[in-house]
């Protein structure tokens, strides 16, 4: 299973047998796997964002660590220590919770904001210094980090280096009543359902064809164009005093690509930009003191971006001559 589409598809499937809605929050985390990124899930306590990670991680196959951050966790009970063993009278790595395909640091904003860098060289470099040693990190490798929007006492807030190096930040919310009333229904007939329940559709072989597949998609000049506005109008925007990074649009020209492989393009249009606006630039806006006291939020500039920034017609960004769709683009996606 090399396809991106298929790949997605099974990891969605496998996903729903337990998880109720919230199949965007699935979709990110493919596209976060596929382009070697990282994910920021944010939701109220009790709606499941952990169990999103642990439901990816089995689907996946990956080898899965989960840390639960609170203010006395220490940078090496993630990245891990040099131990002495009396036997051998040698000094031996005991390797941390980083050292795993998937890992989710569970209410991150709990933990120091030291505690927090301990994450960024893993995140940016794949690897991690140990007491001066460098040691790689395994590949396929995506931190999934979780925090909680309403609870603001004894949490620490997030630098703006770390929120840059999440790719995406996918808010996981409140189900509907319809969902609400399946979720009842589905845990009353089976009440030990759980995340154990998934089992593995892909491997790590899948993941990693299905990457190589992701950079072959092809972005047309018009589109890449269409991805420097909107970076630069959200720099130039009166509501911020800083706007998003160059990292911003490596995030937007990778995650658009994943987005059209995962349903079923090979070629990017601007629906793929579009619909990756905020999970790629709300996190990252540093708002200006007028606009914090007008109660604008990063979401209100960000809608105010996409209005303001034309995008290239659908047909200007297919490479000529005309491909077909290759799949079934069960998004709808229109110019």
């Amino acid at each position: 299973m090399t396809e991106p589409a298929a790949l997605y598809e099974a990891i969605r499937e496998e996903a729903g047998s337990v998880l109720i809605g919230n199949d965007h929050a699935v979709e990110g985390l493919t596209i976060a796997m596929l382009t070697r990124g990282h994910v920021l899930l944010e939701g109220v306590p009790g709606v499941a964002k952990t169990t999103v990670a642990n439901l990816f991680a089995r689907a996946t196959g990956l080898n899965y660590n989960r840390v639960q951050m609170t203010p006395d966790i220490l940078p090496a009970d993630i990245t891990g220590t040099y131990v002495y063993r009396e036997q051998s009278g040698e000094f031996e790595l005991r390797r941390g919770p980083v050292f795993a395909n998937v890992v989710v640091a569970d209410e991150i904003n709990r933990a120091t904001a030291k505690t927090q860098s301990a994450l960024l060289e893993a995140m940016q470099e794949r690897h991690v210094t140990v007491e001066g040693d460098t040691l790689e990190l395994p590949t396929p490798f995506i931190v999934i980090a979780t925090q909680n929007p309403i609870e603001m006492e004894g949490t620490f807030e997030l630098p703006e280096a770390q929120r840059d190096r999440f790719d995406l930040k996918l808010t996981v919310g409140l189900p509907d009543r319809d969902e609400e009333s399946e979720l009842l229904n589905r845990f009353d007939s089976e009440p030990e359902m759980g995340p154990d329940s998934a089992e593995q559709v892909v491997d790590r072989d899948d993941i990693l064809s299905a990457q190589a597949v992701v950079e072959d998609v092809y972005i047309d000049e018009s589109v890449n164009d269409y991805i420097l506005d909107l970076v630069a109008a959200s720099r130039e925007s009166p509501d911020t005093t800083h706007g998003a990074s160059p990292r911003a649009s490596l995030a937007f020209l990778n995650t658009s690509k994943a987005r059209a492989a995962i349903h079923g393009r090979d070629y990017v249009i601007p629906d793929d930009v579009k619909a990756l606006v905020e999970p790629i630039l709300a996190h990252r806006l540093v708002l200006s003191t007028e606009a914090d006291l007008s109660d604008v939020t990063p979401e209100d500039v960000v809608e105010d971006i996409v209005e303001q920034v034309e995008p290239p017609s659908r047909e200007a960004a297919q490479r000529a001559p005309a491909v077909s769709d290759g799949g079934d683009d069960r998004d709808g996606d229109e110019a």
